[in-house]
């Protein structure tokens, strides 16, 4: 990339939690924990409809090739970012937040319209379980800490660690 030095570049690409970040608070982690299960579910589910899929056992293969084409990648996805957040990686609340809101219709039309409550019941509860984990002032108050930001006037760019816009 042209004008960003290597030391930059390696910053902006590493998955290593920094060496001077605050730990973790235990909220972050127990999502961590149940997002990294959402996805190895969504993996699970996603390999066993390939294999449906390829061995003529769905209903329709079409079907199952697509369900295993989505889930797949979108299992892996939520499963790293569960492992993000367990070990400390800030980034990995996005994918949580994203992953935990699209399960919040499932659940529900799976336990209502659907009339499935043994299945959408539970995956309704775990949803807005991780969602309150994940906004709980703990894990708040994590990820704000970990943008050097000390109190509610550090708006701009750069103002709590004394740097200007241009960064120097």
């Amino acid at each position: 990339m042209p004008g960003v030095t290597v030391a930059a570049a390696d910053n902006l690409c590493s998955v290593n939690a920094p060496r001077n970040a605050p730990a973790s608070p235990r909220t972050a982690r127990i999502a961590g924990g149940l997002i990294a299960v959402e996805g190895a579910a969504g993996l699970v589910v996603g390999v066993v409809e390939l294999i449906r899929g390829l061995t003529a056992g769905a209903e329709s293969p079409r079907g199952a090739y697509g369900l295993a084409f989505w889930l797949i990648p979108m299992g892996a996805a939520v499963l790293a970012g569960g492992w993000a957040l367990w070990t400390g990686r800030r980034w990995g609340r996005t994918l949580g937040v994203l992953a935990n809101l699209l399960l919040l219709p499932v659940g529900y039309s799976m336990a209502f319209p659907s009339g499935r409550p043994l299945l959408g019941l539970p995956v309704l509860v775990l949803a807005v379980a991780v969602l309150v984990l994940l906004f709980s002032p703990g894990t708040v108050g994590w990820l704000d800490r970990g943008y050097g930001r000390r109190g509610a006037d550090a708006d701009e760019p750069g103002e709590a660690t004394g740097e200007g816009s241009d960064g120097r």
